[in-house]
């Protein structure tokens, strides 16, 4: 007998209304509420009675499709899985059964699968009773959905009118994506073969979610860069990648890419990081950008978190994991993406994390959105809120289709899902090669309830099973069609929607340090406390010399130790750069910064945190040592030592760029220091000083020669001291067996502009080093780190 349908439709919008269902064979039940769940089963009863009551505060909608289908069938299936349920270690014996469907409607989350008698609906009003006359209870199976269910998934049928006062989420146009035949080549990456993905087939279509699936190393991240067109210079694609059915790259703000792993601000609320965000993205005026920050945070959910700080502060604690994960998101969406790429959404979240993550991007895709992501492994009611499901293992695709195909999929190829297992632990386990191991050391072993895995075959025989049954199904089939179909005509091209101009970025990121430097004490206040202990220690300790010959030798011993250590304490800004630089490589990656705005925003903003300590610093040391009373040499060495603080700036920052790792970075910098003291002449006068290495190139490099120089000739050149009651001699020549100085009275400014032009010429070689990106291809600590976590594409 054929399948026919039909459609009841009820709607309430105050009162309370009962509505009794009967039907000969099977009923479909499908209910929705605006705000709460979408559910839809297909429950296995002969003749059942179905009663519900729809809550006073919701306006509903229910679609009941009657399936009508031969008494005879439905009861042999029900037998045949009761009968097979009882064997589920043997994949042999186990068919899927027809009496279960499980569907949902695109944006909205479900329950759990249930096999009792009653399925329940806890987060809505409605109530459903079953009565019947007598029969078993509900035997259920998985099974594709048919033709007509399809339009549910797609989101054909017309929307529910939504209540009042509900907030309308703004629609984006989204894109399609298609590859095909799509086969990338990275060298070394493979152990066996430099193939990491092999002639992928498939597509992502407007308002779907998209997700690829495998275990790692089967290329589920470079398939997704590929799609993305952000694959390394060092790989090689063949194939075509269309969208919109035009073969061509994404333009500047057609798409989002949010990787595995981002850096988020912790010192700014969630809403002045995305504000922030949006303004570095987006051209045109600031108020302007101020409902599209609105909007980001509605469409992710965290409108409980807008004002508070991501990181937290003193004893509170900051945003969790799952929060973290959807501001990541959200900075994408500032741009309103046709097309989001997501590595790893679910990364380091648990469950309840995990669900309400899948559902806020569920209902981001409702707005029309194209959602791509990767996955490893999910639960079941994550599963559910899939689209289409690309499943990869080595780089080979072994289905492409629906979620529910692919359990057909499965069960076709001999391997069908168990009862109580999640569909994603199912598919890995037959897929990952490395359960063969944990076979292997479990052979001789059996819990109670039968063998450790309902998958006995050898994995490498259950892939090749699986890869040919999917290249000679339907489902292969219907991709090509579709494929055809995407590519033959083309669509509208997207159009790039324009950045931010230098001036207004360079703008942005200095008064987003600023408010970060004021926030984090870490960054300069806690060093501006310590620059201000070490000077009035220093100062201390050498104070009360007077101005006589005999308190030279110990005034330059005070000047240089002030230089060193001051120098020295600079290491502790390591952190705070690491961290900046992990910021730029986040913002960078995705066009929302450049390198030179980065630099001269991260200059401006630190010049006043560092102008602050050096003139605290050296007004405590200045009158404590007694150096001369005149406001023009005080300034002059106030200047010097800001000057010198910014070629430590600018050293940190260098180090820090090539290193990226807070150990080596400071192991680094401690050696930079004590070589630049050894040979800034205050141990041995430079004249002495042996002329290979030390003499040329190191004394010229140390920033501690110039600024000692600088400093002792602004206290000594025109002055003089006397020798006895008839002689006197110069600064110059008190000076001239202690420290090596220049008689010339402009010598100082010389000194001073040549710190300046080292702090200059240290940014200029970070810029080098980010704009050629020689932190990641001669990074320090790849070479010396011995416990490497290197990148896998999952």
């Amino acid at each position: 007998m054929s399948i026919h349908e039909g459609v009841i439709v009820l709607m309430t919008s105050h009162s309370t209304h009962t509505q009794s269902i009967h039907s000969s064979s099977v009923y479909a039940l499908f209910t929705f509420s605006c705000s709460q769940t979408l559910e839809f089963s297909f429950l296995c009863k002969p003749k059942p009675q179905i009663q519900i009551q729809l809550g006073s505060h919701y306006k509903c909608i229910m679609t009941v499709w009657k399936v009508f289908q031969e008494m005879e069938e439905i009861h042999s299936q029900s037998d045949h899985y009761r009968s097979s349920s009882s064997s589920a270690s043997s994949p042999a014996s186990r068919v899927p059964s027809s009496n279960f469907f499980y569907l949902r409607k695109p944006g909205a989350h479900r329950q759990p699968i249930s096999f009792e008698d009653s399925p329940d609906w806890d987060d809505t009003d409605i109530e459903v009773k079953v009565e019947e006359g007598g029969g078993d209870s509900i035997n259920a199976a998985t099974t594709p959905a048919s033709p007509s269910l399809s339009k549910i998934n797609s989101g054909s049928l017309p929307s529910p009118p939504l209540p009042e006062g509900a907030i309308v989420s703004r629609k984006i146009a989204g894109a399609s994506v298609a590859w095909k035949d799509l086969t990338i080549t990275i060298k070394g990456k493979r152990k066996y073969s430099d193939k990491v993905v092999k002639s992928s087939n498939g597509y992502a279509l407007p308002g779907t979610m998209t997700v690829i699936m495998g275990p790692a190393k089967s290329g589920k991240s470079t398939l997704l860069r590929a799609l993305a067109g952000r694959l390394p210079e060092s790989a090689r694609i063949y194939g075509e990648v269309h969208i919109n059915g035009v073969k061509a790259h994404m333009p500047y703000g057609s798409y989002g890419f949010v990787e595995r792993e981002t850096t988020l601000i912790g010192s700014l609320t969630v809403r002045e990081f995305l504000y922030y965000s949006a303004l570095l993205q987006l051209p045109g005026f600031f108020f302007q950008k101020r409902s599209v920050v609105e909007d980001a945070i509605l469409a992710m959910s965290l409108g409980d978190y807008a004002n508070k700080l991501i990181g937290g502060h003193c004893y509170m604690k900051g945003l969790p994991r799952g929060e973290r994960r959807r501001i990541s998101i959200a900075r994408e969406l500032v741009m309103r993406p046709h097309v989001l790429f997501i590595d790893e959404p679910l990364y380091h979240l648990d469950s309840v994390s995990a669900l309400l993550m899948m559902v806020t991007l569920k209902k981001l895709a409702s707005t029309g959105c194209t959602l791509i992501f990767t996955i490893y492994q999910s639960s079941t009611e994550v599963f559910g809120l899939f689209d289409r499901i690309c499943l990869l293992s080595n780089g080979n695709t072994l289905f492409f289709g629906e979620t529910l195909a692919c359990l057909q999929h499965f069960s076709n190829a001999g391997f069908p899902c168990p009862i109580m297992q999640s569909p994603s632990d199912h598919f890995l386990r037959a897929i990952n090669t490395d359960f063969d191991r944990i076979i292997a050391m479990c052979k001789n072993w059996q819990d109670d309830h039968g063998e450790l895995s309902s998958v006995t075959m050898d994995t490498a025989v259950a892939i090749r099973t699986l890869e040919a049954t999917y290249k000679s199904s339907a489902d292969a089939a219907a991709v090509e069609t579709m494929l055809l179909k995407l590519t033959e005509k083309e669509g509208p091209s997207l159009k790039s929607k324009g950045k931010a101009g230098s001036a207004t970025r360079v703008a942005v990121l200095t008064w987003r340090s600023l408010l970060i430097m004021s926030r984090e004490w870490k960054y300069y206040w806690l060093r501006l406390i310590l620059y201000m202990l070490l000077a009035l220690c220093i100062g201390t300790v050498f104070s009360g010399l007077g101005h006589s010959l005999s308190s030279v030798v110990t005034r330059v011993a005070a000047v240089f130790v002030f230089v060193s250590f001051s120098s020295i304490l600079s290491i502790a800004g390591v952190p705070a750069q690491l961290k900046e630089i992990k910021i730029y490589a986040c913002e960078q990656s995705n066009w929302h910064s450049g390198t030179l705005v980065f630099l001269l925003g991260q200059l401006l903003s630190s010049i006043p945190f560092v102008f602050l300590i050096s003139i605290s610093s050296s007004l405590v040391f200045y009158f404590l040592i007694g150096l001369r009373d005149q406001f023009s040499l005080l300034m002059y060495f106030v200047l010097n030592f800001f000057a010198c603080l910014l070629v430590n700036e600018g050293l940190v920052l260098f180090i820090a760029s090539i290193c990226q790792d807070i150990f080596w970075s400071i192991l680094i910098l401690l050696n930079i220091h004590v070589v630049m003291m050894l040979s800034a002449g205050y141990f041995r006068i430079r004249s002495a000083l042996p002329k290979p290495v030390w003499m040329y190139p190191v004394s010229y490099i140390a920033f501690h020669t110039y600024s000692v120089q600088g400093l002792l000739e602004n206290e000594y050149i025109g002055t003089s001291f006397a020798v006895g009651q008839v002689r006197t001699i110069s600064g110059y020549q008190a000076l001239r067996n202690v420290y090596d100085i220049s008689p010339d009275s402009n010598s100082r400014w010389e000194n001073l502009l040549v710190l300046f032009l080292m702090a200059v010429g240290f940014r200029v070689l970070v810029f080098v080093l980010l704009q050629f990106r020689v932190r990641n291809t001669l990074s320090l600590r790849r070479l010396l780190q011995c416990n490497q976590n290197t990148k896998n594409p999952r």
